[in-house]
């Protein structure tokens, strides 16, 4: 039987973020947002072994992304890979312990079959990056999630994998309209905050065209944002050029707690 490629979004948002990527025998997590206990469920209710995991890479160092990162990591003796700035602001905020074992990822690394590339991205945090995952089968996928915008490495990133989580964090007037503290607005809406469903969907027919089959909107807001105006803004988008659900791409969003399901890419 075929080890296909897969990702699982185990959780997805200001709650928590967590994604399994690689096969059923080998696979890394990108980033550990949720505690220590939630993490194990989520990933015996998507069939994924915990001792398939080769490393944890955390994109940055805000709670949401790596909350259970000391326990996991710790109990289960997972290497962590992060720029040196998430490393030396997890240390800072003890998200991080002595007994983990971490390293430095600045371009790429190696576990076990598979290769991940490191891409930087602009958001409030002290070295934030997203990351590249090659399966042993040579298939690719990124996620790039809590960026402000959009950069030129980050989109070549995309375009040469065969699937993508691409952040559609807000609706600008539901923002702006929203119980948030206008300075967490103002964060949110900057070129280090977080994109909004607009520019996501001004993004996708390019990564359609370059072979961006597969696609899913990542790190909606639970406040500012529905599932439903996400998908239906990148559909409207898609379809202005000609480009048709299921037969040129498929698009999905990923939940705040995922239903256990892999997307085969």
């Amino acid at each position: 039987m075929i080890d296909l490629a897969k990702v699982i979004p185990l959780f997805s948002g200001s709650k928590g973020n967590s994604y399994y990527i690689g096969s059923s025998g080998e696979g890394v997590l990108i980033d550990a947002g949720r505690n220590c206990k939630q993490l194990e469920a989520a990933l015996e209710q998507s069939g994924v072994a915990i001792s398939s995991i080769g490393a944890i890479f955390v994109t940055h160092e805000h709670i949401d992304h790596c909350q259970g990162l000391r326990v996991f990591a710790k109990r289960y003796d997972k290497k962590i890979y992060a720029s040196a700035g998430t490393l030396e602001a997890m240390k800072e905020k003890k998200l991080i312990c002595a007994e983990n074992r971490c390293e430095v990822i600045t371009d790429s690394a190696v576990v076990g079959n598979m290769r991940i590339v490191r891409c930087d991205t602009p958001h409030d945090a002290r070295e934030s990056c997203c990351f590249q995952v090659e399966t042993a089968d040579g298939r690719r996928a990124v996620v790039a999630t809590d960026m402000g915008v959009m950069t030129d490495p980050v989109r070549e990133l995309i375009r040469g994998s065969d699937f993508a989580v691409v952040e559609s964090n807000h609706d600008v007037r539901m923002l702006k309209l929203g119980p948030y503290p206008y300075p967490l607005k103002q964060r949110i809406l900057s070129a280090n905050g977080h994109m909004n469903n607009d520019d996501c969907a001004a993004e996708l027919a390019e990564f359609v065209r370059c072979g961006n089959f597969r696609l899913m909107l990542g790190h909606l807001s639970e406040q500012n944002n529905t599932p439903e105006l996400a998908l239906n803004t990148a559909l409207a988008a898609l379809k202005s050029c000609g480009m048709k659900d299921r037969l040129d791409f498929t698009l999905t969003t990923a939940a705040p707690v995922g239903d256990g399901k892999a997307v085969i890419f």
